[in-house]
């Protein structure tokens, strides 16, 4: 992964899980998380630079997912995940396809050849958090508040 090379602020997420080996293999196996402090019901992990950290709860203690309608799509409306230069959001989308991972929804591109252009997909791991991945074709228009203004 290419990581930014200035520094940035980390974020920190507690994010509750239902199996924490199953759940801690998503991370560090297919994601590639390396793992950092941990305990019998807690794991830290490098989430591309940032702190995220595996709590062990009940399945009846699991937060449920609601969604909304975006661009024809249900998005989960609790998600997180990290924006990825261009080429590693590709590489991984390539990466979960070879690996069988389900898609919640199927890599795409969205304001297509607009300023916030974006490559998008959306996963869950084993204890139904979802992740969205994304890239910008220009960084620069992660904010931009004009997207209908062509590239």
């Amino acid at each position: 992964m290419h990581l930014p090379t200035t520094p940035f602020p980390r974020f920190h997420l507690a994010l509750p899980v239902t199996d924490l080996d199953e759940t801690l293999n998503f991370y560090t196996q297919l994601l590639g998380c390396p793992t950092g402090r941990s305990s019998s019901r807690w794991v830290d992990l490098d989430f591309f630079g940032h702190q995220l950290v595996l709590h062990q709860v009940a399945p009846e203690d699991h937060p449920a997912a609601a969604s909304n309608a975006v661009d024809g799509h249900d998005v989960p409306a609790s998600h997180f995940g990290p924006i990825l230069a261009w080429q590693d959001f590709h590489a991984l989308a390539e990466r979960l396809r070879g690996a069988g991972v389900s898609f919640v929804i199927e890599p795409y591109l969205r304001f297509e050849g607009k300023k916030g252009e974006q490559a998008t997909m959306f996963i869950a791991d084993p204890s139904g958090n979802h992740l969205e991945f994304k890239a910008f074709r220009q960084i620069e228009s992660l904010f931009a508040s004009d997207l209908d203004d062509p590239l």
